[in-house]
This record gives structure tokens, C-alpha cells and sequence, in this order.
């Protein structure tokens, strides 16, 4: 009996022994924090890259719109259409805004964490230059308004996905997405009463 109860008394005591080293480790090991690695490349040159990415977009448009204004003045318009100087403008303001959004996407999580965001972005651009080739170079009214609505649905879902990470980003596209829809509203119109010039 006295050999059991000693048994049983280092049983014991082994135990309490592994639990006191298991709080020991627990208080001596320090909290280890998860941390995004940043980006090796510099946030100045990403946002010009992300800005230049739209300019290049907005002058491969722009080169299909030289003769836009003639092209613009010979169509039968809506009242309520607006002139072609308004365009310009608005359009500068717009990729911009663009731009910044995307940089603001990319600088919260990088391109690879935001691939599928940043990717939905680049493709809608895509769409977004197709667009005047379609309509002012080849007058193509049909497949413009195809492309227009595509481009409509691309820049929903990239709101959607840009608001998942950043909200400011999601906010700098909804004035792209306002002109978007009016602009889908005026090919139809422009469309329906030009039949001759636009296929």
C-alpha cells in the first residue's frame, strides 16, 4: 500500500508539473501579430501607374473620337442630349476618379490580394475604350449599345468589389457609373434615330 500511494503522490505531482511549465510558456511567449508585407513599389509611382493606366484607356479612345464632333453634329439627337464640349471634360474628371480608386484598392491590399477587384477594373476599362471604336470610328450603334451595357454591368460589379476593401474607392466610381447610365440612355436614343449612319 505505501508503494501504491507513492506512486499515485509522483503521479500527481508530475501532472501539476506539466500544467506549471505550460503557463509558464504561455505568459513567456510573445503575441505574434499577422501583418500585410508592404509593396515594394513606391505608392507615388503605383498611383501615376494606375492614373497613366487610364490615360492610355481614355487616348486609345480619344484617337477613335477625332472626328467625333463632325460625326456628333450630323446625328439626329434627343433634346435632351448634350453638346459634344461637355464630354471632354467630363471624361478627364472621370478617369481620373477612376484611377485614384483603383489605387486606393490596390494600396489597401496589392494586387494580389485584390486580383480579382483590380482585374474586374482593367477588363470594364477594356469595354470602356471598345466602346468609341465601336460607336464614332466604325458606327456600329448596335454592338455599341451591347458594349455600353456590358461596360454597365462591369462597373456594378466592380463597385461592389472595390466597396468589399475600400468604401472611398466604391464612392469615386458612382460618378462614373451616373454618366454610364445616361450615356447607355443616349446611344439607344442616338441609335434608334439614326439608322442610316449608325448600323
Amino acid at each position: 500500500m505505501p508503494s501504491e500511494s507513492a506512486d499515485a503522490a509522483a503521479s500527481v505531482y508530475v501532472v501539476h508539473r506539466i500544467e506549471f511549465m505550460a503557463v509558464l510558456c504561455r505568459m513567456n511567449t510573445p503575441k505574434v501579430s499577422l501583418r500585410v508585407i508592404p509593396s515594394p513599389v513606391n505608392p507615388g509611382l503605383a498611383l501615376a501607374g494606375w492614373l497613366a493606366l487610364c490615360a492610355v484607356a481614355g487616348t486609345i479612345g480619344a484617337i477613335a473620337s477625332l472626328g467625333a464632333p463632325e460625326f456628333y453634329a450630323s446625328l439626329t439627337r434627343p433634346s435632351w442630349a448634350p453638346p459634344a464640349g461637355v464630354f471632354g471634360p467630363v471624361w478627364t474628371f472621370l478617369y481620373m476618379a477612376m484611377g485614384v480608386a483603383a489605387w486606393l484598392v490596390w494600396r489597401e491590399r496589392g494586387w494580389s490580394r485584390a486580383r480579382g477587384a483590380l482585374g474586374l477594373f482593367v477588363l470594364q476599362l477594356g469595354f470602356n475604350t471598345l466602346w468609341s471604336w465601336l460607336f464614332f470610328a466604325w458606327h456600329r450603334g448596335a454592338l455599341a449599345f451591347a458594349d455600353i451595357l456590358v461596360l454597365l454591368a462591369l462597373i456594378v460589379a466592380t463597385i461592389i468589389s472595390f466597396g468589399r476593401i475600400r468604401r472611398l474607392a466604391a464612392w469615386l466610381l458612382a460618378p462614373y457609373l451616373v454618366w454610364v447610365t445616361f450615356a447607355t440612355l443616349l446611344n439607344y436614343s442616338v441609335w434608334q434615330l439614326n439608322p442610316p449612319l449608325l448600323r
